[in-house]
């Protein structure tokens, strides 16, 4: 008889990004590294290009994104 391994639960976490002008939102569900690069982007171009946005008006909101692996033992 043969013994059967546990099964293991691994989670991965990532997060996405949703970036906001008041109420309009810009950038949906972007991954993490490329948010940082657009946030930084976004916030130059309010601070240099005429618009009827401020940098005040700028919001992003993060959240996580879970990917679930399952493991199985045996082999």
């Amino acid at each position: 008889m043969t013994k059967k391994s546990p099964v293991k639960i691994m989670y991965n976490t990532e997060k996405i990004y949703h970036i906001y002008a008041k109420d309009k939102c810009l950038f949906h569900s972007i991954k993490e590294e490329e948010f940082h690069t657009t946030w930084k982007t976004i916030r130059d171009m309010v601070g240099i290009i005429k618009t009827d946005y401020s940098i005040k008006d700028l919001s992003y909101e993060e959240l996580p994104l879970n990917k679930e692996t399952i493991l199985n033992s045996s082999h």
